[in-house]
């Protein structure tokens, strides 16, 4: 009874833990961009898609995220995260960034998009190469056309 019991226990933690719904770390060098299937190199300008099921979906860059989301059911996504200029490597909630477009800071695919966990950091970076600062909605609108 005893072995049914921690048997019970053991497959109900892993039951749970496989639930979860998380960011994976991009393995860059290594994986390809789900949009445009270039491999991932760039540490400050990769982005990510973790539906509400779990699967995840990488890009090299914000641009192909924003097109891949055309073609892709939206309610499904629970978390759009990106890196920032300021850490490379890390990956932040793309809906709370500031997003800097200037032609002073390429970027992947061309369209010199740059993410900010901080507006106050991507203000810094704007007044020394210019550009435009957009939020995630903005930032959306301007995409759309």
């Amino acid at each position: 009874m005893q072995t049914l019991k921690h048997n019970t226990i053991l497959f109900l933690v892993l039951i749970t833990m496989s639930c979860t719904v998380t960011p994976k770390a991009i393995d860059y060098g290594n994986d390809g961009c789900q949009y445009c299937k270039m491999t991932i190199v760039d540490k400050l300008h990769a982005t990510e898609i973790v539906t509400n099921k779990g699967k995840i979906y990488k890009f090299d860059a914000t641009e192909c995220m924003i097109n891949f989301t055309d073609e892709f059911d939206t309610s499904e996504i629970e978390y759009y995260l990106t890196n920032i200029y300021t850490e490379p490597e890390v990956l932040v909630d793309a809906t709370l960034a500031t997003f800097l477009i200037s032609e002073n800071v390429p970027s992947p695919m061309g369209a010199f998009l740059t993410a900010f966990e901080r507006s106050a950091d991507a203000e810094k970076v704007q007044q020394d190469k210019g550009g435009e600062l957009y939020n995630w909605n903005s930032l959306l609108e301007r995409f759309k056309d």
